[in-house]
Parts: C-alpha cells; structure tokens; sequence
C-alpha cells in the first residue's frame, strides 16, 4: 500500500504549529526567567540587610565570615572582585584578603629556599598569626585560600593544592606530575620516604623511584638525610611539623 504524501496545506499547517509551540515555549522560558531574576533580586536585598545587621561578626568572626561568602556565592556576589563598591564599603572584606595576601605572599616568598616554594596550609596559618599579633583579626584556612585566589589574576604562581588530606600553597609555577603527588602522599604521615618505601608502596622499579625522587631534590622540595640507612628524603613542606 502506498504511503499518503502530505500535501503543501499539511505541511504548513505543520510549520504554523511548530511555530506556535516554539512561541509559547519561550514565553514560558521568558516567564521563568523574570520569576529567577526577581527571586535573585530579593535575596540580594535579603543578603545585603543581613550583611549590614551582622556587618561585625562578618568581620570578625572567621567561621561566620566563611558562611556568608558561601551565601554571596549562591547568587553570584563576589565581595573580593573588587575594593570598590557596595559590599567593599560595607565590609571592607576586599581590602582584608588584599593585605592578607600580601602578606602570605612575603612569607612564601622567604621560605622558600627551605621548603622549595611549598608550604602546609597549617603552618602557614601560625606563621601569619604570628606576623599580625594578638590583636590582629582572627583567621581562618577558608580566608587564607580565598586570599591566595584573590592573587591568582595577577600570575604570581600560588595555588592551593590538595595532597591527600593535606592542604598545600604552592608558590613557584611548576606542574606536580601524578608520581610527584604519589610520593608526597605517601611522606605524609612520616614527613619523609625512602626509595625503598616507594618501591614497596607504590609497586614501582627502582629507577623510576629515583628519578622522581631526584627530581624533587633539584626542585627543592625536598632534603635528603645522606647519612640514614637508607637515604630518606624529607619533605620541606612537611619537616616543621614533624620535627
């Protein structure tokens, strides 16, 4: 049996339907759209009379100050973009993290030739409030990662890298391989490896163990301690809090 051809009518009477169904889906669209925006418009209001209410424990408060951050980013609120504005003004949260920036940048910058350019998010955080002094206004590690984000525009090479359950602020550009990450994963817990220890944990040949953990030496992340049996290589970033 022959199939029936749709004739010209049918065909547009198809297309106006299409048509028509394609108007009232962006309408809809449209519609929801309006009812998102208005939502988000409301809570901004919402968000900036909590601000202003609690506009103290915002800025003193480290644990408060990470909550509200959270809430600014649920809709798109950014009180670091700029120093300027509503939420500067109000806060001074973006003059806050600049100056804590400037000064985890000086210290990374002085520990390097120690650590190699990589330091523990812990240690870091002692060596600021040792810096800023009793008085200064409390800290937090979620202040001290958006601080370093906040350097990031500027290409300086900080990064905040997460090695195991360590947090790490990386301050030279450089790319840590998944081998590198292996071996530093594994040096958690002692602060250093031997080439042994990696061979065994990691099931890899005894070159490979070595060249990755050379490569470390050159770049400075880590110490070797000739003089044990065997050779252990300590890693900088770690060493103060296993020492």
């Amino acid at each position: 049996m022959a199939r029936r051809r749709i004739g010209i009518h049918g065909l547009q009477q198809q297309q106006a339907a299409n048509t028509e169904f394609r108007k009232v889906g962006e309408e809809l669209a449209h519609q929801q759209l309006q009812q998102l925006k208005a939502q988000l418009e409301t809570f901004k209001d919402s968000l900036q009379t909590f601000a202003q209410k609690y506009r103290k424990d915002i800025k003193r408060d480290p644990v408060f100050r990470m909550h509200f951050q959270r809430m600014c980013a649920t809709v798109g609120i950014d009180p670091l973009a700029s120093n300027k504005g509503f939420w500067s003004e109000l806060l001074g949260v973006g003059d806050f993290y600049y100056n804590l920036g400037i000064q985890i940048a000086e210290i990374c910058i002085t520990t390097r030739e120690r650590n190699g350019g990589l330091i523990d998010i812990e240690e870091l955080k002692k060596r600021l409030e040792n810096i800023r002094g009793p008085h200064a206004q409390d800290i937090s590690e979620d202040d001290i990662t958006r601080s370093i984000k906040s350097l990031q525009p500027l290409g300086s090479g900080f990064e905040v890298l997460t090695i195991g359950p360590r947090t790490v602020i990386q301050s030279i550009p450089r790319e840590l391989n998944n081998d590198f990450n292996s071996i530093l994963t594994l040096a958690q817990s002692a602060g250093y490896v031997t080439a042994k220890a990696v061979q065994a944990k990691l099931g890899w040949e005894e070159g490979r163990a070595l060249k990755l953990l050379e490569d470390l030496l050159k770049e400075g992340i880590c110490w070797i301690d000739a003089q044990a049996e065997p050779a252990e290589y300590w890693i900088a970033g770690f060493f103060a809090e296993s020492s």
